[in-house]
């Protein structure tokens, strides 16, 4: 826990101290409360935002202030992902003994880690808040939201909404507090002076969260990788490509970013996601939307993220035929000198031909060893053999089988995955954890250990190491 003698004296860190300081009162305000208390809270903060007519003005005024995305896509993360995210976990245990192991002779009890940092990004400004700040309360903790400067207005927004739920419900409403004027350095305090980080956004501020020297939850990139095998139902498989490629103009970084035909339905596969829409991008054309993505040959170009193709194809210099909703870049090499190998961030899906499901999953590892290693991959396929190849083979946290992968892998009401918009990527992608972050990961928890009833004894040594280990090494 971050102390007053640590806090820097300048400006910044005292503004940050003295919000940080009514976040831990409030957190200490609800510190006893029952389940039901905790679970009554969590119902008011999501209605606040997702009640009919607010989360219509929500999503409007999310795209009017971002420029990202676009409506349908932003209405779906606020009014159903919050609802989704909300029946995920109103009836889990967060309060006292949370698991008990008989065999062991443990039980374990939740307690509260106190001021949670989140941070917020531009792509996701919507459902993002609600969705850490019920993560953090249904934990019994506080929150404060550290929102991109691009969504600040639409951040103080749902947060107040939020706030002005909780007073009614007789709780205190900095439970939830919002950096109204947010900058880097506010930003960086908030995570020097809190509890735990919730780092979502961009690479250089989750690197920074782990610089912080307080205990970070960040995520890697994602750059999704998705196979399509000869198994596969190719007319369900491109329906759910488009619906994946063009949600929310590919603000999620779950979005397809390639895709891998193996050579049996090649040709098959590829008209079909020509009917929905796709564009394919050669030649002159390609040059000119890898200069348009990539503003200085590194670095994604933030005008062209989340638009949608028609303005993505004005501003790069090419035509498009009407009804073009994505685009479709074939591509061989992988790695830095093939930077569509790459996340892209907007409707631009690379496509990559294998042999077979081999050959893709060395693909996949190929191009997620240059971004997105550990965060998810995708298969379309029936054979339960190949789904099992590419999760065996591939270093990833998460395979999506037969589902679209930006609208799969943080959840959704089709698996069982976490409701989420943090998803940890373990080692592969510099991550501590590898799972769907939710309030379980925003508790400390204490372990009770009674004797056994009968101890456990130590086997002999040839039951234990086994009669050829001591053959060998005696």
């Amino acid at each position: 826990m971050a102390t007053a003698e640590l806090i820097a004296e300048t400006p910044v860190a005292a503004e940050v101290a003295e919000l940080v300081a009514r976040s831990r009162a409030a957190q200490a305000q609800i510190a006893d409360y029952t389940q039901e208390q905790v679970d009554r809270l969590i119902r008011g903060m999501v209605y606040a935002v997702a009640r009919p007519g607010m989360d219509e003005e929500i999503a409007r005024e999310t795209v009017e202030e971002t420029q990202l995305g676009n409506y349908e896509g932003k209405f779906k993360k606020i009014s159903v992902k919050t609802r989704a995210t909300l029946y995920d976990i109103i009836d889990d245990k967060s309060v006292g003994i949370i698991e008990e192991l008989p065999e062991r002779n443990i039980v374990k009890i939740a307690k509260p880690i106190g001021v949670i940092g989140a941070l917020s990004p531009s792509t996701n400004p919507e459902a993002t808040p609600v969705i850490k700040a019920i993560s953090a309360v249904k934990g019994r903790n506080s929150i404060i939201v550290c929102p991109h400067p691009r969504a600040k207005f639409i951040n103080a927004k749902i947060c107040g909404l939020m706030r002005d739920a909780l007073v009614k419900m007789g709780a205190p409403a900095d439970l939830v507090i919002a950096i109204e004027q947010p900058s880097v350095e506010k930003t960086n305090e908030v995570m020097k002076q809190c509890d735990r980080i919730l780092a979502t956004g961009g690479g250089a501020m989750v690197t920074a969260a782990y610089s912080s020297g307080t205990p970070a939850l960040g995520v890697g990139v994602g750059n999704a990788v998705i196979t399509v095998d000869e198994t596969a139902d190719l007319d369900d498989a491109a329906a759910k490509i488009l619906l994946s490629k063009t949600l929310d103009n590919a603000a999620s970084c779950s979005s397809d970013n390639s895709v891998i035909l193996v050579d049996a339905i090649y040709d098959k596969m590829l008209a079909k996601l020509i009917e929905k829409g796709g564009f394919i991008i050669e030649g002159a054309n390609k040059t000119k939307l890898q200069n348009a993505i990539w503003e200085d040959g590194e670095h994604i170009n933030a005008k062209v993220v989340a638009q949608p193709a028609e303005f993505i194809a004005n501003y790069a210099g090419f035509e498009i035929p009407e009804g073009t909703q994505f685009f479709i870049v074939p591509e061989t090499g992988t790695g830095a000198d093939y930077k569509f190998s790459g996340e892209k961030m907007t409707v631009t899906m690379t496509l990559y031909r294998a042999k077979d499901i081999d050959e893709a999953v060395k693909l996949t590892n190929a191009i997620q060893a240059y971004q997105g290693q550990g965060h998810s991959c995708g298969i379309y396929s029936n054979s339960d053999e190949n789904i099992m190849k590419l999760a065996n083979g591939t270093k990833t946290s998460r395979v999506m089988v037969n589902q679209p992968q930006s609208a799969s892998n943080s959840g959704n009401l089709w698996n069982g995955m976490r409701q989420t918009f943090s998803l940890g990527c373990g080692s592969w992608g510099g991550n501590s954890t590898n799972n769907n972050i939710t309030w379980r990961d925003l508790i400390n928890e204490t372990w009770v250990s009674k004797p056994l009833a009968t101890p456990k004894t130590i086997p002999s040594d040839e039951a234990l190491f086994g009669k050829d280990i001591i053959e060998l090494i005696g």
